[in-house]
């Protein structure tokens, strides 16, 4: 039998792993520099966790989620998005109290699961990265928070994007629009397709995110969202538009855009990937305001936005820029050891070195000094050290620099007590 890993899922190996820590790494110390800190939660939840801020009429809840009960008969699932654990994790742990900053901004990365068809960009075992600050009603917390994705973006070398904006206002607009959007569907309903005519009186507003060719003749011509904001909803994101318009972020309007999930308020938003090479996959981002959802869970009423990002997409948008990933496997120190007794010697020095504080490694095949050479180059090796028995025998090494060429013989006990400095001595003069 030949063991295989599960439908829609990888593995991330040596070579790929480091454009994650590339991508995971950036993205640390970009959002660090908007006072964002890393928070980690289970990746199984209560299903009533996920049920309750998500929606029971959503796609994820009803068709997607991995859900099972567990041996002591709980409904738990494997998380499906980043958000709801996270606001769960806020009432739990009473982030809303006075001895914390507000307003309370976090990050995360880690797996989501959804069970789908997978296809390229899309799997059920799938990793986020993604924001959530709570406490802020201020339309300048939307603002900052789009463009830290932005900024997140552009730190990584991607240039080909557009930022898409809607407001989907406050509970009674969605009321007002929820009923002219059945008014203007009911008529058609019969030449709907089956899901949609399922959302059309569970969740119309999911029409509008229809791919089906049957529904995108009909939701061309809907009536618009913004045309049924309240005062309060429209000064909201009128203020958006300005303050983006102020820190010239371009940025353009869909009023048929919807999110899948039914916490959602006000504004949202996706970042567009322009690369010709993208195809269909081309939101690579996507967010928005929830002031409902903490309330939802049990916590007081507290406003909410955040966003969230897809690893796997965003390493394919990458390629699709062509964006060049620097290489972070350096290789300070690479020692070759000639027969047997050489071993012990050799491991020793080896390990001398990374005690230093450098990157270091050896020949632990038994292969001929050109072998060993080869290694050594192919790794990308500064220095070569090289232990044979008539070295060991005078107890010293040679150390050559692999840019100057140099070569120079260094007593043992010297590269036991200073290989930091015979380190600089050698790959100084390289640059002399």
């Amino acid at each position: 039998m030949s063991y295989q890993r599960p439908k829609g899922t990888n593995d991330i190996l040596p070579g790929e792993s480091e454009k994650w820590q590339f991508v995971e790494e950036t993205a640390r110390l970009v959002f660090r520099d908007y006072q964002f800190n890393e928070i980690r939660t289970p990746i199984f939840e209560h299903f009533e966790v996920i049920a309750r801020s998500v929606g029971d009429t959503t796609d994820i809840v009803s068709k997607e989620m991995y859900d099972f009960y567990d041996k002591g008969e709980r409904h738990v699932t494997l998380r499906p998005e980043g958000t709801a654990p996270i606001a769960r994790s806020y009432v739990e742990n009473k982030l809303f109290g006075p001895e914390h900053t507000k307003p309370y901004k976090v990050f995360y990365t880690g797996p989501m699961f959804r069970y789908e068809r997978p296809q390229k960009g899309r799997l059920r075992q799938f990793h986020q990265i993604g924001v959530e600050v709570f406490g802020s009603a201020n339309p300048a917390t939307d603002v900052e928070t789009m463009a830290m994705a932005m900024d997140f973006y552009r730190q990584l070398g991607l240039s080909q994007l557009r930022l898409v904006i809607n407001s989907l206002g406050d509970k009674e607009t969605r009321q007002n629009y929820r009923q002219a959007l059945i008014d203007y569907l009911a008529p058609h309903e019969a030449e709907l397709s089956e899901d949609s005519k399922r959302r059309l009186h569970e969740n119309p507003l999911r029409v509008l995110d229809s791919k089906d060719k049957r529904d995108q003749k009909f939701v061309a011509d809907a009536p618009s969202i913004l045309d049924y904001l309240t005062p309060d909803a429209k000064a909201h994101f009128e203020t958006v538009t300005s303050m983006l318009d102020a820190l010239e972020i371009p940025y353009e309007i869909d009023s048929n855009m919807v999110r899948g999930l039914d916490y959602y308020t006000h504004t949202i938003f996706e970042i567009m990937s322009e690369a010709p090479k993208m195809g269909a996959q081309a939101t690579i981002c996507a967010g928005g305001r929830y002031n409902h959802l903490v309330e939802e869970l049990g916590g007081p009423e507290t406003p909410g936005f955040g966003f969230a990002l897809g690893i796997e997409r965003l390493l394919i948008t990458m390629e699709a820029e062509e964006v060049v990933i620097p290489a972070l496997n350096e290789l300070d120190a690479y020692v070759v050891g000639l027969g047997q007794e050489t071993n012990l010697e050799a491991l020793k020095v080896v390990q001398a070195i990374r005690n230093f504080g450098f990157s270091a490694d050896r020949d632990f095949m038994d292969r001929k000094a050109k072998a060993q050479f080869k290694s050594a180059d192919k790794q990308g090796a500064r220095l070569v050290l090289t232990l044979g028995e008539t070295e060991l025998a005078e107890q010293v090494i040679n150390i050559k620099s692999m840019a100057s060429r140099e070569e120079k013989q260094f007593p043992l006990a010297d590269l036991y007590a200073r290989f930091d400095e015979i380190y600089d001595e050698m790959t100084t003069k390289m640059f002399e």
